[in-house]
């Protein structure tokens, strides 16, 4: 199962991703661009691995780490009084 279909259960996205992913592989998965993946990884923001002279792979837990959800605080909102 891919990661997009199955959002919602974290905790089964281990169990059925592999731990090394082509950057393709990686970006479907996550739901973003490969140019964002290469960008990443030129920043030194996602870690990654080369193999041979054009093959590049990225673990699965590095994505994790890099792509994580953003936490959205509620504030109460406080009005003048005119």
């Amino acid at each position: 199962m891919e990661r997009n279909r199955m959002a919602s259960d974290p905790a089964e996205w281990s169990q059925s991703v592999p731990e090394w992913l082509s950057l393709q592989q990686a970006a479907l998965v996550y739901g973003i661009s490969v140019d964002t993946l290469r960008r990443r990884i030129a920043t030194g923001v996602l870690p990654a691995s080369r193999i041979g002279a054009r093959i590049i792979r990225v673990r699965a837990v590095d994505l994790d780490r890099v792509c994580r959800p953003i936490v959205v605080v509620q504030r109460a909102i406080h009005r003048r009084r005119a």
